[in-house]
């Protein structure tokens, strides 16, 4: 009994310590531990070790070993594994279709982290119950996220709290946004496979935690302050997505090369150098377009970089929506590799969709969107940022290298100091001047007060009268 308790308080400290932290930070609980499912009555024990249970699991677990040799797989594996909203958060930002942050979606990331927090307390007792060993400690082999193994040893296996969080957090979204269910879900059954190919649960561990996860759920729907905050984040979604009308009205939009004179374009979807190999439906021209406010600030931001004796060059700007249903269809016909050594090399053709490279929709086609890199006036070349624009990878993630909050270097096999302190001078630059950087791509800015938030427009890329 005293080793239970023992192990319970080992547990919190450990499992519960970003819950306390997120309690002083002013977090709600929709129901305490006490009142949430005991899913020690709710779930099947683990297999036995003897049993044919457990010979699966160690044939997953020889699977997630062969897994590791993929190097994309391996480091989605390895990003899953921090143990913090905002990391996991920000995995779903391409299937959920929406950044997400505690300053731009305040009611969805209340939302999430609320219901989270709640959710969490129903793995504490089972782990300590159980006190499974975990796969490394069994084999005595290293996990794949080596620093992660003097937190976890001797800590339960059963349930994966990590999968546990992973697809509660896809159930969560899904109630936001029904119509991405499909891949909202999908990343999330991804996230607990993750914690098989780490080495740090077996696979019954991480299926009995996708129950343990519609179990919360079916709990959280019985509370009335749940469901108000459910109602307070589909709106907060609506409002800036929604069903977002279609225009072919191009009045409140300039040609970029007037506003931003000392621009260089190369607008990369006018030419056949680009993923898809082929000029893009509606790019007639190969000239850039924005909205009137997006260009003045690009402007400023322009100005600011001839001082440091940088131009800037713009690869695609306001994108109509024929261009992205014309990527939706390519990206449809896996036999299409044409590009594949160019531009997604390491990226299976079939999962485009599945990982969030390809949408039915874009911020571009809002018109306040751009993509763009430095070039240096004094060598008269591209300034090099370490990567290639439209590179299909975790190499072009502003975070690869280095951290983009404090502008620090932290050493990356793929990318030097000076590629990331490049990639720095773009994002400063950018963000001073109104504009607001994503996670998957160095290049990618989109205007913080964007003037059409809620409309996607459909006239072609050419030069305005």
């Amino acid at each position: 009994m005293k080793r239970i308790i023992l192990t319970i308080f080992t547990i919190v400290l450990f499992c519960g310590g970003l819950h306390v932290n997120a309690q002083n930070a002013g977090v709600t609980l929709y129901f305490g531990a006490e009142e949430m499912p005991d899913l020690i009555k709710c779930l099947p024990p683990p297999p036995d070790t003897i049993g044919i249970g457990f010979t699966y699991d160690i044939m997953r677990y020889m699977w997630g070993k062969v897994e590791r040799n993929n190097t994309t797989r391996a480091a989605i594996a390895y990003r899953d594994a921090a143990w913090d909203f905002d990391s996991l958060f920000a995995e779903f930002v391409v299937p959920f279709g929406l950044e997400i942050s505690k300053e731009g979606t305040p009611e969805i990331y209340k939302y999430l982290v609320n219901s989270l927090s709640t959710i969490d307390q129903m793995r504490v007792e089972p782990k300590a119950f159980y006190h499974r060993k975990r796969p490394f400690e069994r084999f005595r082999e290293h996990m794949l996220t080596v620093y992660e193994e003097r937190y976890l040893s001797g800590e339960g296996s059963y349930p994966s709290g990590h999968s546990q969080r992973g697809y509660a957090v896809a159930l969560l979204l899904s109630e936001i946004n029904p119509e991405k269910a499909d891949t909202i879900m999908a990343r999330g059954f991804m996230y607990g496979e993750s914690r098989v190919i780490v080495g740090a649960h077996w696979q019954s561990d991480v299926d009995a935690s996708r129950l343990a996860a519609a179990i919360g759920m079916a709990r959280l729907h019985t509370s009335h302050e749940f469901l108000a905050q459910l109602e307070k984040a589909q709106t907060e979604y609506k409002s800036l997505t929604g069903s977002l009308p279609a225009t072919d009205d191009f009045s409140k939009f300039v040609n970029l090369a007037d506003a931003v004179p000392d621009a260089i374009l190369e607008i990369r979807y006018y030419s056949t150098y680009n993923f898809v190999g082929a000029r893009v439906d509606g790019y007639e021209e190969p000239v850039a377009l924005l909205t009137r406010q997006a260009a003045d600030s690009l402007r400023a931001v322009s100005d600011d970089l001839l001082k440091l004796g940088y131009r800037l060059k713009i690869y695609d700007a306001y994108r109509p929506q024929c261009a992205v249903d014309h990527f939706v269809r390519w990206a449809a016909d896996v036999n299409d590799t044409l590009m594949k050594p160019y531009f997604y090399p390491d990226v299976p053709r079939d999962k485009l969709f599945e990982l969030g490279y390809i949408a039915k929709r874009s911020g571009h086609t809002r018109g306040s969107t751009i993509d763009l890199t430095l070039f240096d006036m004094a060598t008269e070349k591209e300034v090099d940022m370490g990567g290639t624009f439209d590179w299909f990878g975790r190499e072009s993630h502003p975070d690869f290298g280095g951290n983009p909050k404090t502008g620090k270097y932290t050493g990356q096999a793929k990318i030097t100091a000076e590629q990331f302190h490049n990639r720095m001078i773009l994002r400063e630059a950018m963000m001073r001047h109104g504009f607001k950087p994503i996670g998957e791509e160095w290049w990618h800015f989109t205007l913080q007060n964007e003037p059409f938030p809620e409309t996607y427009f459909t006239f072609p890329v050419k030069k305005l009268k």
